[in-house]
């Protein structure tokens, strides 16, 4: 670890001591180690103000693999508290991160809430479509059925336009699986396309587990999407279900500010400040374990895709609200904070 540190200063240092003056030096936190000192340092030799945007503690995600009572927990914590005081300016992503960052560090910062880019939108029929015909020729549970008909869409013979089938799966976008016990016992429920998106080093332990089961109504898929993919498939998804666990309780999980974008609606497992991005029963649910994830799903689920249910209702209100997107953000919180047009 010590040795990790000197050499990323000296990089790090090297790095920003070559470039053009800057009137800013705008650093997100975490990695704070040793960026936070470097950046300071650096800012003295240009005479530039810091400006810190926390978006975590580095030390919280530490204490993930060592605890929190480890020494080098601690010695992390202690030299975010005595950096983080030194910055001009701080900039965080939920209101209880700034009521934390003053009663535990004496840090003054503003709340910039993450918002989604504007390619996250919902995604038109026409390109859901290609966009199922194209992941169809890579990922079996999006296999097409002909070449003018997909899992979920066809196209007209005649008119060309491009419809959405009846008795179709919900397309569900989430790291988890579904239970399928609630279609033996009646209810009403879709068969249900599960996309689990993205990578880590347990991905192929955890489709050995998924290989093993043996679903009637569900498929699950884990495909690796292209960049460009990501936001189509979220704009044309029926439901989202978030995981993400802050580290320290005071951060809000991105891919569900991504899914708000897509005016996607969400169920996401709860930690103290979700809060101020879920409201449940408005945008979203919250739940607190896989029971209460089960009895959502088969809620929101039921009598799909009728448009009476509050899987329709939160999508409604998700496009109603027209959430604010990041540059727009930007310029109404972050520029009067300078004080002047940058």
């Amino acid at each position: 670890y010590v040795l990790k540190v000197i050499v990323q200063s000296v990089q790090l240092l090297y790095t920003l001591l070559r470039i053009d003056q800057p009137s800013y030096i705008l650093l997100q936190n975490p990695p704070g180690l040793p960026s936070i000192a470097v950046a300071w340092v650096a800012g003295l030799f240009w005479g530039s103000k810091l400006i810190i945007d926390w978006h975590n503690y580095g030390y919280s995600i530490m204490s993930l693999s060592h605890g929190r009572n480890h020494p080098l927990v601690l010695i992390a914590k202690w030299y975010e508290k005595l950096f983080g005081r030194l910055s001009d300016y701080n900039l965080c992503v939920t209101d209880a991160m700034k009521e934390d960052l003053w009663v535990n560090f004496k840090i003054k910062a503003v709340t910039l809430y993450d918002k989604p880019a504007s390619y996250f939108k919902e995604t038109p029929l026409d390109l859901q479509h290609n966009l199922y015909m194209k992941l169809g020729g890579t990922v079996l549970c999006l296999l097409p059925t002909d070449p003018d008909r997909s899992a979920f869409t066809e196209r007209d013979g005649k008119g060309g336009n491009v419809v959405k089938i009846r008795g179709r799966p919900a397309l569900l976008i989430s790291s988890t699986s579904w239970t399928g016990w609630f279609i033996k016992e009646g209810a009403k429920l879709p068969a249900l396309v599960c996309v689990i998106t993205g990578k880590g080093p347990l991905k192929d332990y955890y489709n050995g587990l998924i290989q093993k089961l043996h679903f009637k109504h569900i498929q699950i898929c884990t495909p690796w999407l292209e960049a460009e993919d990501y936001p189509l498939l979220l704009g044309s998804a029926d439901l989202g279900v978030c995981l993400h666990k802050s580290s320290s309780g005071l951060d809000l999980p991105m891919k569900v500010v991504d899914m708000f974008g897509c005016c996607l609606p969400v169920c996401a497992i709860y930690f103290k400040c979700l809060h101020e991005l879920v409201k449940h029963n408005e945008n979203g649910l919250i739940f607190r374990d896989s029971k209460e994830l089960a009895e959502q799903l088969k809620m929101l689920f039921s009598e799909f895709p009728s448009l009476e249910g509050k899987l329709h209702s939160f999508r409604q209100n998700l496009r109603k609200s027209r959430q604010l997107r990041w540059d727009e953000s930007w310029d109404q919180i972050v520029l009067p904070l300078l004080g002047h047009k940058e």
